[in-house]
């Protein structure tokens, strides 16, 4: 009868699916304009406790993800766009405002999200003659036949969304920022970048149904 909170036990299960628009933090840097991707995927929420108006979850997920870079090469007709491929796990803090059923409800995300490299491929076109590489920005070049060196990805991932619920189950749209801490590419001081990192926003449509639901709950 003391605790302020309201205890929760609710879990949902259902599936997501949105795009991802990606730049690689060169260093040398490298222009580019965002890499446009797919992502989709199943997702799983525990909602713990409403605490007054705060309603308290953790979210996780499985995704498959598309990221990568496109060039913005404008010293040729030269282009130049690798995807590259991920499983990506997110487990993320969700604190969300509003009403828990029949109506709107903002939330915001937060937290660590790893991934794990499946495969990549490019597309290029133009001339790719010597002369056309040569005139690279600070002839940096290097990023064109190196494979991926470091398959593990891990970062920060944050955002805002919100969230429709209905008898049928659960509605949300959100957008997040993916901060990675790891490189594609080796880094040492003897490799070509120094620093190579994701830098993704990611917008998805998320749709969740009850598995779960704490017995005798005041809900509003």
């Amino acid at each position: 009868m003391a605790q302020i909170g309201a205890p929760r036990n609710d879990l949902a299960i259902g599936f997501n699916g949105g795009i991802t628009l990606d730049k690689v933090e060169f260093n040398p840097t490298i222009k580019q304009s965002f890499k446009l991707g797919k992502t989709f995927g199943g997702t799983i929420r525990y909602t713990c406790e409403k605490y007054f108006n705060m309603i308290c979850a953790l979210q996780a997920e499985v995704n498959y993800t598309e990221l990568g870079w496109k060039e913005l090469i404008e010293t040729s007709n030269d282009t130049y766009e690798r995807t590259i491929n991920y499983i990506q796990v997110p487990l993320l803090a969700r604190l969300g405002f509003g009403r828990e059923v029949k109506g709107m409800q903002g939330y915001i995300l937060l937290g660590p999200q790893i991934g794990f490299y499946l495969s990549d491929s490019d597309k290029r076109s133009g001339d790719w003659s010597f002369t056309t590489l040569n005139q690279r920005p600070n002839r940096v070049i290097q990023q064109y036949d190196l494979p991926i060196q470091n398959t593990f990805d891990y970062g920060i991932t944050g955002g805002a969304g919100v969230e429709f619920s209905s008898a049928v189950g659960h509605f949300m749209l959100d957008a997040r920022y993916n901060f990675a801490l790891s490189d594609i590419f080796h880094n040492s001081k003897t490799d070509p970048f120094g620093r190579s990192a994701h830098g993704a926003i990611a917008v998805k449509l998320t749709y969740l149904f009850d598995l779960v639901k704490t017995k005798g709950a005041d809900r509003k």
